[in-house]
């Protein structure tokens, strides 16, 4: 048996025959040799392929989690944003119950209930409305509270709006009452001194001040603050110079402290008239308005009863 391979090779251009020959197990370990070669090259690019593949398939698969929580991230914004704006209505609604108490107080109309509907409801939780809360985190809670604030917040809407009516109602049958109760501030500038007690700045004492103070420059219009009979319009030693003006039914304004009265005894007055100029005579200590409101002889809050 041979044990070699004898292999001719022929050249085109001569005529010559080269002969080769190589062992039988040379050619078979060349032969093994080159199938793995062959086939580890095959199965690094299939590896390589399978990898490149994965990592487009993960490429896409990512791109399409970031899309996703750009969608919940814009979606849970837009959810906080609707909450905020539930927040703001329900304080809306709010400021409107406290308005129309301030106006029952002043037209001495008495509330049959309670109208807001969203006395003692909590409000919606901070936490729930920061922008920046991980998306891994749910947000079952502010889903639920928002419904829960919306039907509260339509109900007492529904409230509100029967309560305005019979306020409406109401507000018909005394319009000559409203017209005569002090309702508008009787000159713009700072509340220095409200009413109540007070540590006097004269004698240290606490003491009752049955007015509020209001201070601006000197020669700053007063107005009246409801149509009325002026009662008095002279000058007094610790007030100065005053005016006092009976709008009927039992309420009566006084404005003191004024540098000059504008208005005379028995002149008819109405809601937004000049009626003298801010000032700093008698007892006081800078230039303002000592604004004081009785209802039935009684000195009452004029803060009450200041619906601008």
């Amino acid at each position: 048996m041979r044990k070699k391979i004898k292999i001719w090779f022929h050249s085109g251009s001569t005529s010559d025959i080269k002969e080769f020959s190589i062992r039988k197990t040379v050619l078979a370990f060349l032969l093994l040799i080159t199938i793995s070669a062959i086939g580890g090259i095959s199965f690094i690019g299939y590896d390589y392929y399978q990898l490149k593949k994965r990592s487009f398939d993960n490429d896409t698969l990512n791109a399409t989690i970031a899309k996703q929580n750009h969608e919940i991230k814009s979606q849970r914004g837009q959810i906080q944003s609707f909450a905020n704006d539930i927040e703001v209505i329900k304080k809306q609604v709010i400021n409107l119950s406290e308005f129309e108490d301030k106006v029952r107080l002043i037209a001495d109309i008495q509330q049959t209930s309670d109208s807001s509907g969203l006395i003692g409801i909590g409000g919606i939780p901070k936490e729930s409305l920061d922008r920046d809360i991980p998306l891994e985190q749910k947000h079952n809670t502010l889903i639920r509270e928002m419904h829960k604030q919306t039907d509260q917040t339509i109900q007492a809407t529904k409230q509100k709006a029967l309560s305005f009516e019979d306020l409406i109602q109401e507000l018909e049958k005394k319009k000559n009452i409203l017209a005569s109760t002090p309702s508008i501030k009787p000159v713009n500038g700072w509340i220095t001194s409200r009413f109540g007690y007070r540590t006097s700045p004269f004698t240290d004492r606490k003491e009752f001040h049955s007015g509020l103070d209001i201070a601006n420059k000197s020669g700053t219009k007063v107005i009246a603050t409801a149509n009325g009979i002026v009662s008095f319009a002279a000058r007094k030693m610790y007030i100065g110079n005053m005016i006092i003006i009976d709008h009927g039914h039992g309420r009566v304004s006084k404005f003191g402290h004024l540098k000059k009265a504008l208005v005379k005894q028995g002149q008819k007055v109405k809601r937004g008239d000049v009626i003298g100029l801010l000032g700093n005579t008698g007892r006081s200590t800078g230039p303002h308005v000592h604004y004081e409101i009785k209802i039935n002889g009684t000195p009452v809050n004029p803060l009450k009863y200041i619906l601008n």
